[in-house]
Formats: C-alpha cells, structure tokens, sequence
C-alpha cells in the first residue's frame, strides 16, 4: 500500500509537469483550466503549540546568525589572549566548513528519526560548542569547539525550515518564513556590535551567551514540539537508511571545494596547486556524488534523490537562491568598505549606515509573504525582487565620496527589497511541485544551495575587488601605499584610521581607487541579478495546497 500512495503522489506530480508554460507577466492569472486557484477547504489553525514551537525557532534562528558573524569583530581580542596568531582564521573557517556541507545530511536523517530529535541533538551540539568556546585556553580548542558548534548551526539552519514546513500549509509558510529570515537579518546586523562589546568587557561571553537562550529554546520545544513521523521497525533498520555513502562523498568533496574559495586570494595566489588542487578534487567529487545518487542499485536513500531537480520550477529556483545569495554576500562583505574607505567612518558607524539594507529586508519580506498568502503567487515576487537587485546595486556603481546620505540610505532599501522577496518566496517555490514526501531532503538541499551561494557571494566579489584594486593602483603616487594596497590587502587597508592618516593627495587617489573597484561589484552584482530575472521565465506557476498532505507534523491531542 505504502508504494502505491508513493505511486499516485508521484502520477499527480508527473500531471503538474504537463500543464502549460505561464510567461512572468501572467503570473497573476491562472495557466490552465486544471491550475486554477478553486476554493478549497482550509482548515489550517495557528495554535498555540504552532505559535510556539515558531517562537523556538525564532530564538535559533537569531543565535545561530549571530554566531556566524559575532567573532569578526571580537576575533582581535580573543587571539591575543589565548594565542593562535597563525591559525585564527580557521575559528572561522572551521565554522563554516561544518554549517555548510552537513546542512543534507540533517535533512535526510530527520525523515529516518522525525524532526524533533534531531532538532535537539543540533541543539545540545550548538549548547556544547558553545560552552567548549566559552572556555577554551587555547586556539586549538576553540576551533574544536567552533567546528561543533558550526555542526550544531547546520541542524538549526535546515531543521528550522523543514519544521515550518511540515507544520504550515503550502499557502500559509510565507509569513513564518518571514519571521525566520527576519530574525536571520537582525542577527547578522547586530552580530558584530554585540562582539565588540563583549570583546571589550569578557569575550567568552560571546559563546556562553547561547547557552542561556538554548536552554530557552529546549524547553519550548520539549513542551510543543510533539511530532508524528513514520517510525522504523528497530534502529538497524533506521541506521540502513542513512545515506552514509554519499555523505562520505559529499562532505569532503564540498570541504575541499570552500578551502579553495576561502584560500584563494588570501592565503594562497588563485593560479597555485594549493587552491587548484582542492577545487579540482572537490568538483570531480561532486559529481561523482551525484552520479552515486541517481543509481538505485548503489543508493538506497538519496540525500538528494534527482527527482527534486526533475521539475522545472524547482530546479529554477536553487538557482534563483544561489544568485540571490550571491548578491546579497556581496552587497555585506562591501557595503561597509564603501562607508570606511570611501565616506571615512569608524567600523562601528559603518554598522550603523549599513542598517537600511539590513532591516528594509524584513518588511519588502513581510510584503511578499502575505501577497503569496493571499494569491498563490510567488512568480511576480520573483521578477520583482530581482527587478530591485539589480536596481539597487546598480545605483550602487553611481556612490562616491560626496554621495549624500539620502542616496545611499534610499539605494539600499531598494536593494533589500529584492533581496527580501527573493530570500522569502524561493522556499516556497521549490517545494510547491514536489510530493510531501520530499519537503525535507529538497529543503535540506536548498538551505545548502543558500549556504553555498554565501560563500560564492563573497568569493566573487573578492576577486574582482582584488583585481581593479592590482589594475589601478598606478593613479596612487606613493609607493608605500601601493605596497600595502596590492594583492589582496586593500580590504583589511580600507579602515578610517589608515584612510585619514594618509597625506591630503595621496588620500584623494586612494578613494578614487576604491570607488572604481566597488564600481566593477556593483556592475558584477546587477548583472547576475539580470541572469536571475532572465532565469524566471522558465518558472512555471504550481498551485500552493492549504492544506498539509504528509506523514510529518505536530501529533494531534489526544481527546480527553
């Protein structure tokens, strides 16, 4: 019986890939006679358990972006305390490298052991990670203990999503997913401010600070978060279905390809062995990854089954996710560079001009959220908020020194009001053709297509930063200046104090040089915004349920 309700799921599946194409200009209308937006009944209801278990992963959500970000600032102080001056860089390495390439693996084992338990095993990895942090003596433990904490980040990134998804309807996410992104934006943004602080008083607390609001968290979810899933027979059983193999491929593959990206440029020439060689090694495994995927003989249980890249609509909108996210790292790493090298203000003020970006992200998102609710539609949200991208970095090209605070404050938010439709309908886009049966592993898929396309964002950016720096540093006279502006160290140069520091002359010619490298990223950044607009049209729309059709969700009460 299991196999034939798999069967007919995907027999309806195959019937929405029949229906005609709808252009992004009819996104309003209904394509066919057979995906018209009917009455249906709605029967969704925000509980009180919903409204809590959401309010758990609104706290998570908020930590886990603060952790992310939170050492950039309080790294200084931490390093010269502890030691560590040649390996500090992997405090923040080690972190990524383990919130990235797990995020599938996550993702696959809670459709083998339900949500909730993994939720809270993410949880106590996230707790303990942060209490090793908070008291680690050395350098070596402390990048243990942001490894696993950077595990634990992993589970809270994607079982967040996935929670939302299996507990809201199709039609309903768009809001709770707001709240989740919204929570992400403000805690990127104060990140950094809440570590200088500490930094200045006790920096452990920049760890141990979690653990306070992990406890918080487990005791909501401990009390609401009660779910059903299919169970396994015994635990062999469940352990035979993990897809070890193709972890064992995936993650080193994926850990080889980021130590190229992160190295590059920095620690290591582009066009050495030390950058190509792991690139190389890291592609050739991935696609072997995927090749062990796409054979039923080989893999049991795909991490990520090639069915959920079958369907046009969500293949799109990985994509339209990775260029989003490209744009939006972009946009973070130099923002704050164009306000302390260009407009000469201190890190901290810097911080506080990069505010409109950061917080117009969460009502364009609110906006989107409740138009998918109330329409269906999310196409439109898509043109729109790319429409915005690329309007808003492309003002950014026009920013100079004598730029009034009206036009940076104003491009900003037009530039966050794609980025906030793009990052809140896209979930929902993917997962609207696919059966229910793969809301975790396609949304454990999507959160690492997220994930990946940061890193890419700031890769990209980087190095045509790099380059126009290198390209025109002949209109800089002093040598000196050159020397400490060349091959990679303008970024780390663009403080105010050096800025201000500089002789009258040479400090002009230096701006001038800036401006023209955050030029190109401007113009980099609006052109794949363009690619994401033309990417669109091979969208098609899929009616969003109202209601949840899976295995997964809160249990129902017992009557009393």
């Amino acid at each position: 019986m299991p196999d034939l309700a798999k069967a007919d799921r995907h027999s309806k599946l195959d019937s929405v890939e029949e229906q005609p194409t709808i252009a992004l200009g009819e996104g309003l209308k209904a394509e066919s006679n057979e995906n018209v937006e009917t009455e249906e009944s709605d029967n969704f209801q925000h509980s009180w358990d919903v409204m809590g278990v959401f309010f758990a992963l609104l706290l998570l959500s908020l930590m886990s972006s603060i952790d992310a970000t939170i050492v950039t600032t309080s790294l200084p102080t931490i390093v010269r305390e502890i030691g560590g001056d040649q390996q500090y860089i992997w405090i923040i390495n080690g972190f990524l490298f383990a919130s990235t390439a797990t995020q599938p693996l996550f993702a696959q084992v809670s459709n083998i052991f339900g949500r909730r338990n993994p939720m809270l095993f993410a949880l106590f990895l996230f707790a303990l990670g942060s209490g090793i942090a908070g008291g680690a003596k050395n350098s070596a433990t402390l990048i243990a203990a942001r490894t696993i904490q950077g595990l634990g980040t992993s589970g809270l990134y994607v079982l967040a999503d996935i929670i939302l998804c299996d507990i809201i309807p199709p039609r309903h996410r768009g809001p709770y997913l707001n709240g989740v992104l919204s929570m992400a934006a403000v805690g990127s943004t104060v990140a950094p401010v809440i570590g200088g602080a500490l930094a200045q008083t006790d920096w452990r607390w920049v760890f141990w600070l979690n653990l306070p609001v992990s406890a918080t968290a487990l005791a909501i979810i401990l009390l609401c978060l009660k779910v059903r899933y299919p169970r396994n027979p015994d635990w062999k059983d469940a352990l035979t279905r993990v897809d070890f193999a193709g972890n064992a491929i995936f993650i080193p593959s994926i850990i080889s390809i980021l130590l190229g990206l992160v190295m590059g440029g920095t620690q290591f020439p582009w066009g050495t062995w030390h950058i190509i060689v792991p690139l190389i090694l890291g592609f050739l495994g991935w696609v072997t990854f995927h090749l062990y995927e796409s054979s039923p003989r080989l893999c049991r249980q795909p991490t990520m089954p090639p069915r959920i890249f079958k369907n046009r609509t969500s293949a799109v909108s990985f994509v339209l996710i990775f260029l989003g996210s490209i744009v939006i790292t972009g946009t973070n790493y130099f923002l704050p560079v164009y306000f302390q090298a260009v407009k000469q203000v201190s890190p901290l003020q810097s911080g506080v001009y990069y505010l409109p970006f950061a917080l117009a992200i969460i009502p364009f998102g609110g906006i989107g959220a409740l138009f998918i609710s109330k329409t269906g539609q999310y196409i439109p949200l898509h043109g729109l908020g790319f429409v915005f991208s690329a309007i808003g970095t492309g003002l950014f090209s026009t920013l100079t020194a004598n730029s009034s605070s009206a036009a940076w404050i104003g491009f900003q938010i037009i530039a966050a009001g794609g980025s906030g439709l793009v990052f809140t309908s896209t979930l929902i886009s993917t997962l609207a053709p696919l059966p229910e049966e793969d809301v975790a592993v396609a949304t454990g898929t999507y959160s690492f297509v997220r994930s990946f396309g940061f890193v890419w964002g700031s890769t990209i950016a980087s190095i045509a930063f790099d380059s126009q720096i290198n390209r025109n540093l002949h209109m800089i006279g002093d040598e000196s200046v050159r020397a400490f502006m060349a091959n990679g160290q303008a970024y780390a140069f663009a403080t105010e104090d050096t800025i201000h520091s500089l002789p009258a002359v040479t400090k002009a010619q230096a701006i001038e040089v800036y401006i023209k490298a955050l030029r190109v990223i401007w113009l980099i950044l609006a052109a794949i915004s363009c690619l994401g607009f033309v990417c669109i049209f091979m969208e098609k729309h899929i009616k969003l349920r109202k209601e949840k059709d899976n295995e997964f969700g809160l249990a129902e009460k017992k009557p009393k």
